[in-house]
Formats: structure tokens, sequence, C-alpha cells
């Protein structure tokens, strides 16, 4: 009986060997197998974002329009504050300062304000006005205005005298508004809100400059509100161009159109602006005179004397 049980013994031993071999066979094959596979990428790399960010591909130098070649998109690790995703945001825009190559562009580097809201060949223009010329202060930055202006002149003839050349009449047309007291077409309200309107800042076409600033210091301006789907403007081919203050050189192979700057700098003269460039001096008056009277035509029998005043001439008693 103990052969038996020692035999039997020993087979299981034997069998139990096989088994821790056979394990330790597969176990070093998992373990070769797992040596040869590539190592996998850090969780860290893999979760890590990315910004689409426009960034300048040379030197954008400051004053000057950005062009389009000169941005792209490139992914970074990070997205900076006031950074751009689209290059179409961006083209056109003038920088403040220089823009390195390779550098993202933000919107702090870029020039904004009423700045960017002046069209080429505009000026900003900043003009007094009260409640009475501006539409009972109902004027808003993007509305279209036409600015009248009432002229006077000559007027220390007394209140009973005829004041010469008074005028009133439309001087430009379809101006518009970039900013009314403190609020401006971006939305800015600083300042106090219950402050009086003192100004109103006008998109000016820089030839029409002269006649505005000229206009507001010698007269009266009142801006009339318009619809912005009004074409109507004022047809200046209909006009004979205003004589200018300084003369200008003519150039040689005929007269070409000066540019609006050059006209802004020959300016207009208050005598042109007015209408009287070209006529006739108006007569002095004549200082009074005494003359003899009829006694039949002045309807005073011991006669009168004769007073003459811009032309017109009435007689008196004595």
């Amino acid at each position: 009986m103990r052969s038996v049980a020692r035999d039997i013994m020993l087979k299981l031993t034997r069998i139990a060997a096989g088994a821790l071999i056979a394990l330790a066979l597969l176990l070093g094959l998992f373990a070769v197998t797992l040596l040869r596979r590539p190592a996998p990428a850090p969780v860290a790399s893999v979760r890590q974002a990315v910004f689409p960010v426009v960034v300048a591909t040379r030197t954008l130098p400051a004053g000057k329009p950005i062009a389009a070649d000169a941005l792209r998109v490139q992914p970074l690790p990070i997205n900076p504050n006031g950074a751009f995703a689209d290059p179409s945001l961006v083209a056109g825009r003038v920088p403040a300062a220089d823009i390195g190559a390779e550098s993202p562009v933000l919107e702090e580097q870029l020039s904004s304000g009423l700045a960017e809201r002046i069209e080429p060949g505009e000026r900003a223009l900043a003009v007094r006005v009260e409640e009475s010329n501006a539409v009972g202060n109902r004027l808003r930055p993007g509305n279209f205005v036409d600015v009248f202006f009432t002229l006077k002149r000559d007027g220390n003839m007394g209140s009973s005298g005829e004041i010469e050349h008074t005028q009133a009449r439309l001087l430009l047309s379809k101006l518009r508004v970039l900013a009314f007291g403190n609020a401006t077409a971006t939305g800015d309200t600083s300042g106090d809100p219950n402050a009086m309107v003192r100004t109103a800042v006008l998109a000016v076409p820089v030839a029409d400059v002269d006649r505005l600033t000229l206009a507001e210091t010698s007269g009266r301006l009142v801006f009339a509100l318009r619809n912005p789907k009004d074409p109507e403007i004022i047809d200046a081919g209909a006009f004979t161009p205003l004589p200018a203050v300084l003369k200008t050189a003519t150039q040689a192979g005929g007269a070409a159109p000066l540019q609006d700057s050059t006209r802004a700098a020959a300016g207009v003269s208050l005598d042109a602006l007015s209408g009287g460039a070209g006529r006739a001096a108006p007569r002095t008056p004549a200082a009074p005179r005494l003359a003899p009277a009829v006694g039949g035509a002045a309807g005073h029998a011991g006669g009168g004397i004769e007073v003459i005043r811009g032309g017109r001439a009435e007689t008196v008693a004595r």
C-alpha cells in the first residue's frame, strides 16, 4: 500500500512540475511580446490642447495696413489674451507698433477706436453743438447729417441797418456722425451720461475740412438728420470751384485735378465761402452831405437837408 501511495504522489509531483514549467514558458513568451511592442505615448502629451492662433509671417511695420499674405494660422499650446483665430479679422488693420515675425497678432497691438472707423480720404473733426442745432440732442453715432450754416457779415450798421451777405445754405451733405457727446459708434459711453453735449465728431472729406472749420468760426452750424438710405448729395459740378487762398503750381501738359489734401492746403477764404469772391466790391456809403432843396419837390417851402445813406436820399426839415 505504501508503494502505491508513493507512486501516486510521484505522479502528482511530476504533473505539478510540468504545469509550473508550462506556466513559466507562457509568462516568458508574454514578457517577450510586451518588450517588442512600442512604448505608448505619455498620457499628458495626448491630452495637451492646442489653439489656432494668427501669427505674422514677417515683420509688420507700424502705421501700415497688414496684408493678408503676411498672416497665417499656427497651432499653439497657449491661447494669448486678445489673439485671433481668423486672419480675415486682422487683414487690413494697422499695427500701433512693429510686430515681429512669427509673433502672435494681438488686439492690443492694433490701432483701434475712432481711427478705425474713418474711411481713407476722411478726417474726424469735432464740432461744437448745442441742443438747438443738433436735432434736439437726438443725434447718435452712425447717423448721417446735412450741415447747414448761417452767416452774417457787415453787421455793424445798427439794429435797423441791412446786414449785407446774410445767408443760410447747405454746406456739406451726408456726413457720418462718429461720436456725439460721450457716445461713440463702438459703444463707449465713458464719462458722465448726464453731462451736457458740447461736441459732435463728424467724418469729413479732407477737402471739405477748410469749409467746415471756417463756417463754424464765422457763422453758425445746424445739423439736419437724414435717412441713411437717401442717396441725394450736393452736385459739386454745378458750382464753380472756390478760389483758394494759396496759389498752386500748374503742372505741365494740362491742369491735372489736385489731390484732396493739396486742395485743403490751398485753403478757402471767408469771402470765397460766402460767395463774394470775384464780385464787384460793394459801394462805400457816402457821408451825409448838405444839398439845397427844391421847395416844390421836397414839399418844404423853406427848403431842407438832403441826407444820402447807401444810395438812398431823403430830405429832412431844417
